[in-house]
């Protein structure tokens, strides 16, 4: 399916704003996603262009394989454990500016990436954002444990799905080798408490919950004609 004409506007747009925040000499990271690849795409006509001097920390091999396409420098972590900006989407943005974030099913190197950045660029289109948290919540799951952590999110009020993949038989795996557990738990009144819930299971190694970042996190949300920009 096609994005509209519209919302691949609002992308752009919020992906190129982002970009324009990016200065001389920084570590970026780089997240997974339509919009942030706007959002590269941008860094790599100022690299071409305007000689801009950058390092990207992508958070998956999709993002890492985007970035060499736009001539985008890649390190890592293990480089540079504090990065300068990080650049990422998201599922769903509330008025507190926590995050449902993972449809991309790298959730747990994004929040590795998020937790390093000394300021974060959420880039959204409009429906990106609403009142309360209702997506579905992905959970990154250690194989090994899978049953024993779907039976805990189903006690904390789940409906947790184990994605399948895409032109692939059986499950989604990770770039970390992992599954992924979709869980419904309708809308979520205190996702603070819940993020700190899931990371109390064994074998749940993270959840798609972002909600320690706000003091740090700046939303760019794409409009059809400019952008939106939100902070606390």
């Amino acid at each position: 399916m096609s994005i509209p004409t519209a919302q691949a506007a609002s992308k752009q747009n919020a992906g190129y704003h982002a970009a324009g925040l990016v200065e001389d000499g920084m570590v970026v990271g780089l997240g997974t996603g339509s919009t942030v690849f706007f959002a590269m795409e941008r860094l790599g006509e100022r690299i071409a262009k305007d000689g801009l001097s950058i390092a990207g920390v992508p958070t998956s091999y999709q993002a890492a394989i985007r970035a060499r396409q736009y001539g985008i420098p890649l390190t890592s972590l293990d480089e540079h454990p504090g990065l300068d900006i990080a650049i990422d989407g998201a599922d769903q943005v509330d008025p507190d500016l926590h995050l449902i974030k993972g449809r991309g099913a790298a959730l747990l190197r994004e929040k590795c990436v998020c937790d390093a950045a000394d300021r974060v660029i959420i880039v959204v289109d409009p429906t990106k954002t609403v009142d309360i948290l209702n997506a579905p919540v992905p959970v990154e799951v250690l194989p090994f444990a899978s049953a024993g952590v779907f039976r805990r999110l189903a006690a904390l009020g789940a409906a947790p799905v184990l994605r399948d993949g895409v032109k692939k038989d059986g499950p989604v795996v990770t770039d970390n080798g992992n599954f992924i557990l979709d869980c419904d738990f309708g809308a979520l009144a205190d996702p603070r408490s819940l993020e700190a819930d899931i990371a109390a299971i064994p074998g749940a190694l993270e959840c798609g919950l972002f909600t320690a970042y706000g003091e740090k996190i700046t939303v760019i949300v794409g409009e059809e004609k400019d952008c939106r920009v939100v902070s606390l």
